[in-house]
């Protein structure tokens, strides 16, 4: 006899509005369809899905917006042309059909509701919000193919019975007879098993996963805990000292130096015991006494230095001077030393996963400042901000190199289309064109509208290197300098910081530039500019017209040579600091190495590629790198390749 209700999924009765219970956490959405019937609550549907790493870095109204949206896009066939009543323990969501909310991202998920009839949404509490909050915290692997599968039956076509093994018991798979006659509709995964990643195995180059290290789960019971305790890939089996005695007998050198142990030389550094033979060590620098240490045969150090620092109990992948001293006490042989330091820089995890201690790679190579103004640029966006009352929410910078003038820009957004119309009316009509602009490798310069006008108007559009916005670092300084000015200034509840922009950008060209030690104002107009605390200027008088235009000519030269040698001062000053203590690593065509990863990482994912690269052009510090399986060219700073040997 049952004593509760069987826990059944439901389909949905026409008339009666479903209700879609939702929540998030910062790893996952859950959500749970159900109808009131008879003043029962019935289960239609449950769902829970892993949020990406983007997603994570929403805030709570967005996650707890995704949720509803993530849920209504899985039950589309269940609830659309239905009545829907919402329910959500994230008060602010509750007024997203009757009025705008100051987010963008909620925003656009309330248009992509419209399709659907939502009667209201309601706010419960979280105490009563328990399955929706355990579905988010409990969540289905998104990779699992369960989780792609179309909602609905399959025929049993679609599919197969795996064959028995022959540790497989008959007994252990009940049969009866309605069993038998029944067919198979579809299938339930309680608790899916998660993929497990390929591993590239360093000595053979093969694939493996970590089902080939394991040990069968069919064995005897008694060896189950054992080997849910112990992995069984923490193998020592890498290195048999019980062949030392054969492998010393086909080792050529080994064999000429016991030959030769009659020899006085040859008995003070050597010693055969047991048909064994040893070297003679000192115990320290500082001592005469020696201790007897194993001579390892050349055929045996690949299989000891596997054990010393490949496998997890002996080495773990621990570094050169760790490795030397586990070893040094009990064996030897030529260049000991030598050999561990090139096993370890061959050795594929270590580079991927060693985090350096050194600074980067590569010494500075300042921009030449350039011959005058205007003729290198630097164009950047700062964003997003808050959106203004004046639909504002970026900044598009302008830098002059030479006179480190500033033009900023607030605009609504940063499309092509915009950049190229603030650029063309703001930048090109007021200064004239540039010879040559400078900016990252983001859409909104490189595109084809920004190729065209580049065509049209005559300049060279230059990019930075791909993760490295130290190449427009002029630009990249005066973005971290004028957002504090600006947040001192705005008033936070009216979010106007697009009003103090121009103020700000003026006061910043008319002050005293650190490096030039000239305002941009003054080498731009060759006068320093009238402030309302500024007395009334003196008149000045000349005898012919001419002469006011031979008098700024000449004061204006004086400021630029002036300026330009302030520059190269100061960048020599920063080479010096930046170079001290860092290495200026030089690659040649043909080295390999392995590329920085740049993406958002965890704790235990690699610092590097795991797949080495091979150097095909080189342009120090800039260095082009071939992917060997993909063809695939790109560019690297010394700084983001590691130099890795190869067998």
């Amino acid at each position: 006899m049952l004593i509760a209700a069987p826990l059944f999924l439901h389909y949905p009765i026409d008339g009666l509005p479903l209700i879609l219970t939702t929540d998030a956490s910062n790893i996952a959405i859950g959500g749970v369809l159900q109808q009131e019937v008879e003043g029962t609550l019935r289960n239609l549907y449950y769902h829970s899905q892993i949020i990406t790493p983007a997603e994570r870095k929403y805030s709570t109204i967005e996650k707890e917006a995704l949720a509803i949206y993530k849920c209504f896009e899985r039950m589309r066939s269940l609830i659309l042309g239905r009545s829907i009543i919402i329910m959500t323990d994230h008060c602010p969501l509750c007024c997203i059909m009757q009025k705008t909310i100051k987010n963008n991202r909620v925003n656009r998920i309330t248009l992509l509701l419209q399709e659907y009839n939502i009667e209201k949404v309601i706010r419960i509490r979280g105490c009563y919000n328990c399955l929706p909050d355990y579905l988010s915290r409990y969540p289905l692997e998104q990779e699992d193919e369960l989780f792609n599968i179309e909602y609905g039956l399959a025929s049993k076509d679609s599919f197969s019975i795996p064959p028995l093994t022959s540790q497989d018991k008959v007994s252990d798979i009940p049969l009866t007879t309605d069993t038998a006659k029944s067919h198979i509709v579809a299938t339930m995964t309680l608790r899916p098993r998660k993929k497990q990643p390929k591993l590239l195995d360093d000595s053979t180059g093969a694939l493996h996963s970590h089902d080939d290290f394991a040990t069968s789960d069919l064995t005897s019971k008694s060896n189950v805990s054992a080997s849910s305790k112990i992995p069984a890939h923490f193998s020592t089996n890498y290195f048999d000292i019980t062949h030392l005695k054969t492998e010393q007998d086909k080792d050529p050198f080994i064999q000429r130096i016991i030959s030769n142990l009659h020899c006085k030389s040859y008995r003070l550094s050597f010693l055969q015991e047991d048909n064994i033979l040893y070297k003679l060590v000192s115990i320290d620098r500082y001592s005469e006494r020696k201790r007897k240490v194993i001579y390892l045969p050349s055929s045996m150090i690949t299989s000891l230095l596997r054990a010393a620092h490949d496998d997890p109990i002996n080495g773990g992948h621990f570094s050169l001077a760790r490795t030397y001293h586990k070893l040094k006490n009990h064996f030897w042989w030529p260049k000991v030393q030598n050999t561990i330091y090139k096993y370890i820089q061959s050795c594929r995890l270590c580079k991927q996963y060693n985090i350096s201690r050194y600074k980067k790679y590569g010494h500075l190579h300042p921009i030449s400042p350039p011959a005058g103004p205007f003729e290198l640029i630097g164009i950047d966006f700062c964003g997003p901000l808050a959106r203004t009352p004046r639909e504002n929410q970026y900044v598009m910078i302008l830098t002059d190199y030479f006179t480190r003038h500033v033009t900023a820009v607030a605009l609504p957004n940063c499309t092509a289309e915009t950049t190229a119309q603030s650029l063309f009316n703001d930048f090109f009509c007021k200064y004239g064109v540039p010879s040559v602009i400078l900016s990252d490798r983001g859409t909104h310069f490189h595109n084809r509208l920004m190729e065209n006008i580049q065509k049209l108007i005559g300049y060279n559009h230059i990019y930075s290197t791909a993760y490295h916005p130290q190449t427009n670092g002029v630009v990249e300084r005066f973005n971290a300098t004028f957002i504090p000015q600006i947040a001192k200034l705005q008033n936070a509840q009216a979010n106007n910081w697009d009003e103090y922009l121009q103020a700000v950008v003026f006061a910043y060209n008319s002050g005293i530039h650190k490096v030039t030690q000239f305002s941009p104002y003054q080498l731009l107009f060759g006068r320093s500019p009238r402030l309302p605390i500024h007395a009334p200027s003196a008149h000045y008088t000349f005898t012919k017209p001419h002469d006011y235009f031979e008098q700024l000519k000449r004061t204006l030269h004086i400021f630029h040579e002036t300026s330009r040698e302030n520059i190269l001062q100061q960048q020599q000053l920063a080479k010096v600091r930046y170079d001290r203590n860092r290495l200026n690593l030089h690659l040649k065509t043909g080295d390999k190495v392995l590329t920085r990863l740049h993406n958002s990482r965890g704790k235990l994912d690699p610092k590097f590629s795991s797949i080495p690269k091979t150097v095909v052009y080189v342009n120090h510090p800039l260095y082009a790198v071939q992917d060997e399986q993909t063809h695939e060219l790109m560019q690297f700073l010394i700084g983001d390749l590691r130099p890795i040997l190869l067998d």
